[in-house]
This record gives structure tokens, C-alpha cells and sequence, in this order.
């Protein structure tokens, strides 16, 4: 007897199970065909592939981001609004430019590292440009945060630094790792500061001054080589979009 009912609850479980497959195949089929049925390539719920969203570029209003065609901007980059990145310049992962309330330039093979955050506010309470402005030749370390201060050409910002509004960085200045700037605060040329707030160390030598460009032109021969494994990253093709509009052909 106990022989008998095991096979019958083993012939049972078998029978069972075959039965839910059959039922959930069949019930999966119908709607995998319904769904291809209803969202035809014409049909307006068919999401279409748009490569400005991968670019994390952001236009606010009548603002939209420039990029130079030789620039290097990593794909998990996020610039908006009012945000130009010049030739040869490099902006590396996870950084943020916001250009929302005013501009941002990064010059000539400046470099912006990875996880800085650059904005810039409506106006300054110094009286200063409320915009930021960074120069030729700069190095922005990795952790930054810059807010409308200005960064004249050939200088080193350390990482993890900080500079407030009105700030300014003359030519051919180093600030350490950790630095601090307050608001309108000048950090004159040929010198080394450190600190939070940040202090006068001492002054550069001519060759540490040298070797200020040289570092940015090092970042930029590296960005070079992470562009080539991806496709051209600019805005030249929004000028592709607006020529075709203009000619009637479909993007």
C-alpha cells in the first residue's frame, strides 16, 4: 500500500507541473504577440533612440552646452545651460557643470577631474564676475567644487579644494590638497597656498612654474587617448539637425 501511494502522488506532482508549464507558455504567447501588434515602427508609443540623452548634454532654454570637436568629455559627464569646453580641454568622470544661472569656460587644455562640481551664481556679493572662468593650461583636482570664481592661465588646483565666489587665482598659482578660498579672496601669482581658509606657503620656483603646463599638457595626451574609444563627442551634431530641418529631411 505504502509502494502504491507514493507512486500515485509521484504520477500526480508530474501531471501537475506539466499542466502549469503548458498553461503559462500559452498564456505568455498571446501577449508577447500583442505587444509586437501594437507597437508598430510607425506608431507613436515606439521609443525612439535619442543620442543626446546618453551625451548628458543639457540645453536650458535658448542655452545649450559647446563642446570643441578635439575636447575629451567623459560619457558620465553632465553639462547644462551656459557651459563652453575648449579646444583640447578634458572633463573626466562624474563631473558637473552647471551653467544654469551663468557661464562656464573651460580654456585651452585646461582639465576638469573626476567628481568636480563647477556652477556659478546670478551675481557675486563681491561685485566681482559671477561667472567661472577657467583659463589655459589649468588642473582642476579631482572632488573640487568651484563657484563663480575666476582661474587665470598655468595653475594647479589641488583635490578636494573649494573655491567660493569672487575668488581669484592669478598666474601660474598652486593651491594644495584641501584648500579652502573665501569669497573675493586673491591668490597672487608665483605662489604656493594651502589651508582652510587658505594661507600663503611660499613662493614658486621658476622651475615648479615650468612644469605647471607641462602637467596639463600630460593630462591631455591621456585624454586623447580615451577619445579614441569612443565616437566624436561635440555639439557640431545639432548643427547637422538644424540643415536637415531646413531641407525637409526626417532625423
Amino acid at each position: 500500500m505504502a509502494t502504491l501511494a507514493r507512486s500515485s502522488r509521484r504520477a500526480l506532482a508530474t501531471t501537475l507541473s506539466a499542466y502549469l508549464r503548458r498553461g503559462q507558455s500559452q498564456f505568455r504567447r498571446p501577449l508577447a504577440t500583442e505587444a509586437q501588434a501594437a507597437i508598430k515602427e510607425s506608431s507613436p508609443d515606439r521609443v525612439k533612440w535619442d543620442y543626446r540623452g546618453q551625451r548628458k548634454i543639457i540645453p536650458l532654454g535658448q542655452w545649450a552646452p559647446k563642446v570643441a570637436v578635439d575636447a575629451y568629455v567623459a560619457p558620465s559627464v553632465v553639462l547644462a545651460g551656459q557651459v563652453t569646453v575648449w579646444d583640447g580641454a578634458s572633463v573626466w568622470n562624474g563631473a558637473v557643470l552647471r551653467g544654469d544661472l551663468n557661464k562656464i569656460t573651460i580654456g585651452f587644455c585646461s582639465n576638469v577631474q573626476e567628481r568636480c562640481v563647477i556652477h556659478a551664481a546670478w551675481s557675486s556679493p563681491t561685485g566681482l564676475p559671477a561667472e567661472t572662468a577657467i583659463d589655459r593650461y589649468v588642473t582642476i583636482g579631482a572632488y573640487s567644487l568651484l563657484r563663480s570664481c575666476t582661474i587665470e592661465p598655468e595653475c594647479i588646483i589641488g583635490q578636494h579644494s573649494i573655491l567660493m565666489e569672487g575668488s581669484l587665482v592669478e598666474t601660474h598659482a598652486i593651491l594644495e590638497a584641501g584648500s579652502v578660498v573665501p569669497p573675493g579672496r586673491r591668490i597672487p601669482s608665483g605662489e604656493l597656498w594651502a589651508g582652510n581658509p587658505a594661507r600663503f606657503v611660499r613662493t614658486l620656483t621658476h622651475e615648479e612654474t615650468l612644469e605647471i603646463p607641462k602637467l596639463a599638457v600630460a593630462i591631455n595626451d591621456l585624454s586623447n587617448s580615451y577619445s579614441s574609444e569612443f565616437l566624436p563627442y561635440s555639439t557640431v551634431y545639432l548643427e547637422v539637425e538644424k540643415m536637415k530641418k531646413s531641407l525637409g529631411i526626417s532625423i
